[in-house]
């Protein structure tokens, strides 16, 4: 599978030179393998995607880890959605409360935005995930809800060959005791373990996420143990706050290697990367 990736800031997106290298777009990667792509969050790095061979296969699929607005912010702006030719599979946690469509439909909605759910002209098909397993083309799908404000879920995509898995918005370390060492019961832990390659949240240096606790985030000092605990081969650390220009994001990133010694791969995501797994 290839995996590009299109945006990498968490909460909201930034711009500037400031943000250049690493990229100031919110969540979105693109995956994909023969005629079939996937779209894993729709924040504001959607719109880096071309359209183009999407709309001549006439279906595409968008999962959504959660409804934050970061995640779902693009989603206004991309093309096929606008296509009635289209039909737009939406893959979305499931909650308690409202069905999908409804919470999607809260964006999709003055004062928010102008343009109306019902208005929207592609055939758009609602499936709500939770802890479970589906397939979608040439690709096995597991999603698992994770540590995270809201309803959130993470995805483990395999297409026989290789597991890539998405987690870009967790915090593995909450808890009377911190991490939970076991990965069988490990928040995300079933997600993750042995990944070929895992992209998780790694938006604060430990001395932030100190003041930050409960707020849905990691370390990049707890991503790394994370990953270690899961048995990936690789990691990227992700979902960057957006106070942190390019200079201090290399920081924290040398930092961290200071203090590790782990034998997976890591690096930190940037936006253009892509990755043949």
């Amino acid at each position: 599978m290839k995996i590009t990736i299109h945006g990498v800031r968490g909460s909201m997106p930034t711009s500037g030179p400031q943000t250049i290298h690493f990229g100031g777009n919110t969540s979105c990667i693109e995956v994909s393998k023969d005629d079939w792509t996937l779209i894993l969050d729709a924040g504001t790095g959607i719109q880096k995607i071309p359209v183009d061979n999407i709309s001549s296969k006439k279906r595409i699929d968008i999962l959504l880890t959660h409804l934050h607005l970061d995640h779902i912010q693009g989603l206004g702006f991309f093309k096929p959605l606008f296509n009635p030719a289209m039909e737009v599979h939406f893959w979305g946690p499931a909650s308690i409360t409202h069905p999908l469509q409804k919470r999607l439909g809260r964006y999709f909605s003055p004062p928010l935005f102008p343009v109306h759910f019902r208005d929207i002209p592609a055939m758009l098909i609602m499936h709500e995930t939770g802890n479970g397993r589906f397939d979608i083309g040439p690709f096995t799908i597991e999603s698992a809800f994770v540590i995270h404000a809201g309803p959130t879920v993470g995805y483990r995509i395999s297409d026989g060959s290789s597991v890539f898995t998405y987690i870009p918005d967790h915090e593995p370390a909450l808890g009377r005791t911190g991490m939970i060492s076991d990965a069988r019961w490990l928040s995300g832990g079933g997600l993750a373990y042995e990944a070929d390659l895992l992209l998780h949240d790694a938006q604060y240096s430990a001395e932030e996420y100190a003041t930050r606790k409960g707020w849905g985030h990691s370390s990049i000092e707890d991503a790394g143990k994370f990953a270690s605990l899961s048995k990936v081969k690789s990691v990227l650390f992700s979902h960057f706050d957006p106070s942190h220009n390019d200079d201090y994001l290399k920081e924290i990133f040398r930092c961290f290697e200071e203090k590790c010694d782990y034998q997976f791969k890591y690096a930190q995501a940037m936006e253009g990367m892509v990755i043949d797994l």
